[in-house]
């Protein structure tokens, strides 16, 4: 999701540590085996993307070409359709041999009954799909390089949408391309088939520029939708995304919004900015908008620091009047990354800060995880604060993760979800287990500590009371096979076929890729998760022989009887 990190790098260092407050809740499952089902929910399809030419890491205009998606599925997210087990997931999918190069598109993944039957590449941001007569498009745009950043909400209707940024992968090129621009795109299938939405117009218009200016640069969307039945603004869409116009010393970042009130017209309201500099200060991202019980839509900003500033601060605003006007910004918690925005140990770049959502079932309910660095004791936790009076106020931030090793190892990207009768839940990416002796796990990982991943996740019970949500027993596994973030270690064609955000080979540390966040959501029967996992061996043969070990999207399904009657 971080798609120009060198914007993001002129924004500071993050580095107030919060106070760690120990979490305890009622007797439970506990973590050892996983308690969810996993099933593989990616697989390979077909479609169109960009090649990279041999001693270049960009691709060239003009080249687009039909080809496979059986590489890296990576980053994810995830939507129940209210009242059923139909869920949509979107990732990620990277194209053909070039994984290293960051070359990758949003693909869907249909899940009816929450069992995963097909894949399918998102259609309107390629040459193949804007093609007539099976001929390709090589106009740029439509046809974009990469299309990213998955996000899903349902309507009451069983319409899922998603807000798409497309983009042009010219980051070492100084000739014009349109750089990038914000869409919707929807789907009344569960994710089979999609139309591009707003009359097939972009939300935010692209402009001649190029990818490595500091100006009006599109990034971070995110969709809300108001599926609550009966409520006058049921079924209206929330689209925000934040610009990057320079360092917060300059333009900064400002977050827009625009609202599509008229479900059957389909046309959205011109997008506004609704970040006040002088509230949340001049960069303002990771924004999540969020619609509760009463229909109120929240909207959760980060606000990064300026140069001469140390701390970040999250920040979540109130809209009562359907997203026409919004009210203070309220400040929540500081938040810490790690040095550099990378772990110990591994490559892989460090993901979005924070995650938030807010209670169908109680108006004014809010819930918010985040991942913390800790820079004395070298590493992350995850942590979970709330409101229940429509985030006016914040309760102390707790200490999710319970590990016995959690002071030595880190614990990061967490994501959260609210579904009916008051169930929260918070999972995260935990390395509290050493690197398994497994044919999935490279040879020089295996006994490694605080490297290999799993999944883990806390439940929560709100009853609507002042107390919000109460944590339900401790952590429990939901991945059943811990897995190798260096992975794929194999090459393809001579290309390393490893995730790299900094688009090289060999990628650098910091720049490698497992995703900036996942899938959570909770139906009426199952808390979901939509995860990473190299644990799966593809049907891709490597250089060196053998099976590649892709990122692969895992879907665990935990039903919510596991956590006692009445959860």
């Amino acid at each position: 999701m971080k798609r120009f990190l060198t914007v993001l790098a002129t924004l500071g260092a993050v580095s107030l540590v919060l106070a760690i407050q120990p979490l305890t809740g009622t007797a439970g499952p506990v973590w050892g085996s996983s308690v969810a089902a996993n099933v593989v929910a990616s697989s390979p399809t077909n479609g169109a993307g960009y090649p990279v030419p041999a001693g270049s890491r960009v691709p060239v205009a003009g080249t687009c070409r039909k080809g496979p998606f059986d590489a890296n599925h990576s980053e994810s997210w995830l939507a129940v359709k209210p009242g059923t087990e139909d869920l949509v997931g979107s990732a990620k999918y990277f194209f053909d041999e070039y994984s290293t190069f960051y070359m990758f598109y949003l693909g869907a993944i249909e899940i009816p009954s929450g069992t995963p039957t097909g894949n399918n590449q998102i259609p309107g941001y390629d040459c193949l799909s804007t093609g007539t007569n099976g001929e390709l498009n090589q106009e740029m745009p439509p046809s974009w390089t990469d299309t990213t950043d998955p996000n899903l909400d349902f309507d009451t209707q069983g319409r899922v949408y998603q807000t798409v940024l497309p983009f042009n992968s010219f980051f070492d090129k100084t000739k014009l391309h349109p750089d990038g621009e914000i869409d919707i795109s929807y789907s009344d299938d569960l994710g089979r088939t999609w139309v591009k939405g707003n009359g097939g117009q972009p939300l935010e218009p692209s402009n001649n520029a190029s990818a490595k200016q500091a100006g009006h640069v599109e990034d971070k969307q995110w969709v809300a939708v108001n599926h609550i039945p009966g409520n006058q603004f049921q079924d209206h869409v929330y689209a925000a995304w934040a610009v990057f116009n320079g360092s917060s010393a300059g333009g900064g970042i400002k977050v827009r919004m625009a609202v599509l009130r008229d479900r059957k017209a389909g046309i959205f309201d011109k997008p506004v900015t609704i970040t006040p500099p002088s509230e949340v200060g001049a960069g303002a991202t990771f924004v999540y908008p969020e619609i509760d019980a009463a229909g109120d839509v929240y909207v959760a900003v980060v606000s990064f620091p300026p140069p001469n500033k140390k701390s970040s601060t999250i920040y979540v605003a109130r809209s009562t009047d359907d997203a026409r006007t919004f009210g203070p910004f309220v400040p929540i918690t500081t938040v810490t990354i790690p040095p550099g925005e990378v772990y110990p140990n591994t490559r892989f770049r460090s993901g979005i800060a924070e995650n938030f959502a807010a209670s169908p079932t109680y108006p004014g309910h809010l819930y918010l995880t985040y991942e913390d660095w800790d820079p004395v004791a070298g590493q992350s936790d995850v942590k979970f604060t709330q409101s229940t009076d429509g985030g006016l106020t914040w309760k102390p931030p707790i200490v999710v993760n319970d590990a016995a090793n959690s002071a030595t190892t880190d614990q990061f990207q967490p994501s959260v979800a609210a579904g009916p009768g008051g169930a929260v839940a918070v999972a995260f990416y935990d390395r509290r287990l050493a690197c398994p002796s497994d044919p999935s796990v490279l040879p020089t990982d295996v006994g490694r500590t605080n490297f290999c991943i799993d999944t883990s996740l806390q439940a929560y019970k709100d009853s609507g009371t002042d107390l919000g949500a109460v944590p339900v027993g401790g952590n429990v596994r939901i991945s059943q096979f811990t897995w190798d973030p260096e992975q794929p270690g194999q090459h393809l064609g001579g290309l390393s076929q490893y995730p790299c955000a900094g688009a090289r080979d060999p990628c650098p540390t910091g720049r490698g890729f497992i995703g900036d966040y996942f899938g959570l959501a909770v139906s009426a029967g199952n808390i979901y998760a939509l995860m990473v996992s190299t644990h799966y061996p593809s049907s891709v043969t490597a250089d060196e022989g053998g099976p590649i070990y892709y990122q692969q999207q895992v879907l665990a399904t935990v039903p919510r009887s596991t956590f006692g009657a009445g959860y």
